[in-house]
């Protein structure tokens, strides 16, 4: 296939990228810096308006839309809030607008969107069926995702990916946490009860793929792992795979006073279930925590699932 991906240098866009060239997929990379000697990317400009991009979104197959500035970069100025929402919003319009010129527009769009849709929800089981939460994460999630329904068409189909927090021993939140947990100083956060909407990152990669071969696959869907944990279940897990203890405490005071509004993340949580996906058919390679985090840091389990993950059923 050939497959438009915008955010390819993040994380996740890194991640997907490395599996698209992998299984020899046609791959192009939007991005504002062309590398030099890089036949993959294309130049563009995610400010709302067009420009020349219909031409090389005419025809393909897929375009997956990850663009948008890191949501736990830096703290939530009223600057940084726009800057979050406009590199979100004006992406994935200029995408849209894009497609809708193609005279054979792209059969599948993959645009990102959050489990922070739902805001903080205590221990509620969330499903795709449940309403948006009314914080500043769940009212960007909405905006975005709302930009990214204006691409259905007769020949287009739109998923959504509610991504939780995907684990990796090279990128996302993981990294930042294991200096602390070999030094022994892991700590649960506050009162531990706030549930982590976790997903392997294999998983997540794996879903995206899936969406894109899967016609049946249209609207929302949370990417994130069959059990969620708590915070508490999260990081005495992490400690025992690490083989070191974590009985310290982070009091919720001293996260706001660091971070401000964005201790929301760290202090507020969802219990996401992917119920959407496992309807249509789509299998988890790492279901619970533990052997995930036993793949991601290299210690061997017996049980564990082939860590390429998902399908159709």
């Amino acid at each position: 296939m050939t497959i438009v991906l915008a955010g390819g240098s993040g994380f996740l866009g890194r991640k997907l990228a490395a599996r698209l060239e992998h299984d020899r997929h046609r791959l192009v990379i939007l991005t504002r810096r062309p590398r030099p000697g890089h036949r993959t990317d294309v130049a563009w400009q995610p400010d709302g308006s067009t420009g020349s991009l219909a031409g090389h979104l005419d025809g393909v197959d897929a375009v997956v839309n990850l663009a948008g500035e890191g949501i736990a970069d830096r703290r939530w100025s009223s600057a940084r809030k726009a800057a979050l929402r406009d590199s979100r919003l004006l992406a994935t319009r200029t995408l849209v607008r894009a497609m809708a010129t193609c005279q054979t527009p792209p059969r599948i769009f993959v645009s990102a969107s959050g489990v922070g849709y739902y805001g903080p929800r205590g221990d509620e089981t969330i499903t795709e069926r449940a309403e948006p939460g009314a914080d500043f994460l769940a009212r960007l999630c909405v905006e975005w995702e709302q930009e990214a329904r204006a691409a259905e068409g007769p020949g287009t189909r739109v998923a959504m990916v509610r991504t939780g927090l995907v684990l990796d021993a090279k990128g996302g939140a993981l990294p930042r946490m294991l200096p602390a947990f070999k030094l022994a100083l892991g700590a649960t956060i506050a009162s531990g009860r706030q549930y982590m909407p976790w997903v392997h990152v294999s998983d997540w990669v794996s879903m995206v793929l899936w969406l894109i071969a899967s016609d049946r696959a249209v609207g929302a869907f949370n990417v994130t792992a069959p059990e969620p944990v708590t915070n508490h279940e999260f990081t005495r897990v992490l400690g025992r795979v690490l083989h070191r203890p974590a009985v310290f405490q982070a009091p919720a005071f001293v996260l706001k006073l660091a971070l401000g509004e964005m201790a929301s993340l760290l202090l507020t949580g969802q219990r996401v279930l992917p119920v959407h996906a496992e309807e249509l058919g789509f299998r988890f390679g790492f279901r619970t925590l533990e052997p995930a985090l036993e793949d991601i840091l290299g210690v061997y389990h017996p049980t564990t699932q082939s860590p390429r993950g998902g399908g159709p059923g």
